[in-house]
Formats: structure tokens, C-alpha cells, sequence
């Protein structure tokens, strides 16, 4: 680190919060942050110009802590916050961070159309497949068979694939990574701030106390190894047959492509309009 450098950590965290934080031991949103927080400080953006947006959950807590300006809204409407956030000021950059509850639970409505708008905004998952906050309850990401505190008997809805719905929804940037894969995460976080219009980054993570527990394995570093040997980049995934990635998890830029935001078509639509005011 260059001599004189604020420490990012220093940098970026509200030093009026007590620490440690209120996530359990083992979880993954703390690795999570960290890389966001060095991501944040590759991309260029200041603290003023950032907009963190966050709903209810454990991923939600995050803007508690950090330092730009924040909005810690209600559960599943953080994008919708964020989409009136981004129309009445675009020179900001608005980014989105829930938990897959937040997202494409109770916020799946919100998720769906974000993505079909195309609005510009930076929205990050953590995936941990599981209500962590309120106790261990089924979520629509926890797969078949996995007990939890309302499906004791086992899982019987099929989860959803949060990367292919955002996909179907119109996503023009969609990728997944995991908290594991510390580097290959922040590099991820990085290509997702600076793409145009709705882009989504699934992060895969871990809650030792209410999913590993019920899934079999015992601790988060028993869980981390499950990423590891689990995790495939695209590049690879693409040379084995269906067979082979049966039960792997695909991970890197899943979707990248170009399409006029929303802000675009709402700027060309107000100029077509003072046009033929004008011309009347």
C-alpha cells in the first residue's frame, strides 16, 4: 500500500458502527463486502456518486455499515426504490445489493420488470438459499429435498436459477460467483458496476447456521469447500455434456450484450416531444 493511503477499510466503513457486525460466524456476506468495498475502490466512483440500496434480510444489513448514501428500504422493494433513484438523478451510480428472498421472493415482481425495463442499475444477490434472518424458512432458491424450518419433511418446489431468470427478463449483463472465489468475485463486481443498463451478479454464499446445518454440512468452512469443488467457470462448462454438470455450479459472465437503456428511451422520447411542441 502506498505510503500515506487511507486504508479501504477505513475508507469506506461508517467507524460509527460497533463491530463485529451482526452477521453470524461463518457467514459469507462479510467476504462478500470486502470485495465489493475493493471493487468499489478499482471503479472510479466517489463515495457522493454511489447509491447503495438495500432491502430486508441479512444482505440488506450492508448499507448499515458502509459509507456512501444508502437507502435501507422495505422487503422486495429496494429496486424499485433504486429505479426512482436512478430517473430523478442518472448522473449517480445506483447499485442494489439483497438477498435471493429480497430478490426473487417477495421481490421477484420488481426483479422481472427492472430487468425488462433495462433501468441502469447494479443489482447484486447473495445467494444463500435460505431465509437466514427470520430463522431457516423455505426460500424459492433452496433446493429439492433440503429441510428446513417450514419444509421439515424435505423440499418439494423445484428452486429457481436466479442468472436464467434474470436472462429471461432481459438482463443485458447476467454472472455469477461465489464467495470462495474471493478474486474471481471482486473482478466480477467490477465488470457488473461498469455495464450499462440492469445488470445482475449472483453471489453464491454461505449460512453455516441455518442451510449448512440442514444440508449436512457442519461448519462454513465445510460449506466453502462445497463451492469450490462445485463451482465451474462458463469456459469449462461449455466443453462437458449436461451429464457432467449435473451437479455443478456455473460460474463467470453468463449474458453481456448492448440495448438502450430506459433513461435512453425516456431522454429520446422527451426530445421527440419538445420537438413537435415546438413545431406547432
Amino acid at each position: 500500500m502506498a505510503e500515506g493511503r487511507q486504508h479501504i477499510i477505513h475508507k469506506y466503513l461508517r467507524t460509527t458502527k460497533l463491530f463485529p457486525s451482526i452477521w453470524c460466524p461463518g457467514c459469507g456476506i462479510g467476504i462478500f463486502l470486502g470485495a465489493f468495498l475493493r471493487a468499489i475502490d478499482k471503479s472510479g466512483y466517489t463515495k457522493d456518486e454511489i447509491v447503495l440500496v438495500s432491502g430486508i434480510g441479512c444482505t440488506g444489513r450492508i448499507p448499515t455499515y458502509v459509507d456512501f448514501n444508502t437507502l435501507h428500504t422495505t422487503h422486495g422493494r429496494a429496486l424499485t426504490f433504486a429505479t426512482g433513484i436512478k430517473l430523478a438523478k442518472p448522473e449517480l451510480k445506483v447499485i442494489v445489493v439483497m438477498g435471493d428472498g429480497d430478490a426473487v421472493a417477495i421481490g421477484g415482481n420488481h426483479f422481472i420488470h427492472s430487468a425488462r425495463r433495462n433501468v441502469e442499475i447494479t443489482c447484486i444477490v447473495v445467494n444463500n438459499s435460505i431465509y437466514g434472518m427470520t430463522g431457516g424458512q423455505l426460500a424459492p432458491t433452496t433446493p429439492l429435498g433440503i429441510e428446513t424450518t417450514t419444509s421439515p419433511h424435505g423440499n418439494l418446489e423445484p428452486p429457481f436459477d436466479i442468472c436464467r431468470l434474470a436472462e429471461a427478463a432481459g438482463s443485458v449483463f447476467v454472472a455469477r460467483s461465489a464467495v470462495y472465489h474471493v478474486g474471481h468475485m471482486e473482478r466480477l463486481i467490477g465488470k457488473a458496476l461498469k455495464k450499462k443498463g440492469f445488470s445482475v451478479l449472483e453471489i453464491i454464499s454461505q449460512c453455516p447456521v441455518h442451510y449448512g446445518r440442514r444440508a449436512g454440512m457442519s461448519s462454513a468452512v465445510e460449506m466453502m469447500k462445497w463451492q469450490m469443488e462445485t463451482a465451474i467457470t462458463e469456459e469449462k462448462a461449455r466443453k462437458l455434456s449436461e451429464e457432467e454438470l449435473r451437479d455443478k455450479i456455473r460460474i463467470g459472465v453468463l449474458v453481456d450484450k448492448e440495448t438502450p437503456t430506459y433513461q435512453e428511451r425516456l431522454d429520446n422520447l422527451q426530445e421527440s416531444l419538445k420537438e413537435k411542441a415546438g413545431a406547432l
